[in-house]
């Protein structure tokens, strides 16, 4: 009889595979590309499996609730890194800088002053991705294409952030490639190196677009739990 932690464990590697297969399929070194693993609406016992499994990035939506799980779990395994992968309101962004390695979503300008200011009063400067709205969805957060290069630019050069990488959500109705390679082309441009694109349903294809983090969480956990 299959366990639900023998599941989960199986799912993982069933995901890491499937990642390794398509680099492999793009020329892309092994190492290339890591598995966040979004373990959002999932209790701690939840999560537990995929530790014990070796698995070490994890993937949140809300400050909040990472914050009621996470620090009793970091700090019964060393070596796990974090990434907010969620809106981040300028009012959490002190309890986010303390919780995450990494933060996905920097998307607007008020929150890069806050995260600057609080940075430099905290010490604390965990790695960050400005979230780009690569469909141009009036419903959905993130830089609008036009407007990426000088934002990068402001984040970078005035603001002195650990700006690393680009972040995207393609629409659900549209063909994921076209936004994988945008943001691609807007991350080259810019000099960044990191591409967090691709989640269950298409990390596949992001893989083979250049995604450095795919974001997958209902494929390794299964459907999404209520909040907690």
């Amino acid at each position: 009889m299959v366990t639900d932690t023998d599941s989960v464990a199986s799912n993982l590697l069933t995901i890491q595979s499937r990642i390794d297969e398509a680099g492999d399929q793009a020329g892309r070194a092994k190492d290339a590309v890591t598995l966040v693993a979004v373990s959002k609406t999932k209790e701690a016992t939840a999560i537990e499996p995929v530790i014990a499994a070796g698995h070490r990035v994890f993937g949140e939506n809300r400050v909040q609730e990472a914050e009621g799980k996470w620090p009793a779990l970091k700090e019964r395994t060393p070596g796990i890194i974090l990434h907010l992968i969620g809106p981040l309101q300028t009012n959490k962004v002190r309890v986010a800088l303390e919780l995450f390695d990494v933060i996905e979503t920097v998307d607007r300008l008020k929150l890069a002053r806050r995260l600057a200011n609080m940075m430099e009063e905290t010490g604390r400067r965990p790695d960050l991705f400005i979230q780009v709205n690569t469909g141009e969805e009036p419903q959905k957060a993130g830089v609008l294409p036009a407007d990426c290069d000088e934002f990068i630019s402001t984040c970078v050069g005035e603001l002195g952030l650990p700006i690393k990488g680009l972040m995207c959500i393609p629409p659900v109705d549209e063909e994921p490639s076209l936004h994988f390679t945008l943001l691609a082309k807007i991350a080259t441009r810019n000099g960044l190196e990191s591409l967090s694109m691709g989640m269950s349903a298409d990390f596949d294809v992001a893989v083979q677009f250049g995604a450095t983090h795919v974001r997958v969480g209902t494929a390794i956990f299964g459907a999404r739990s209520e909040r907690i």
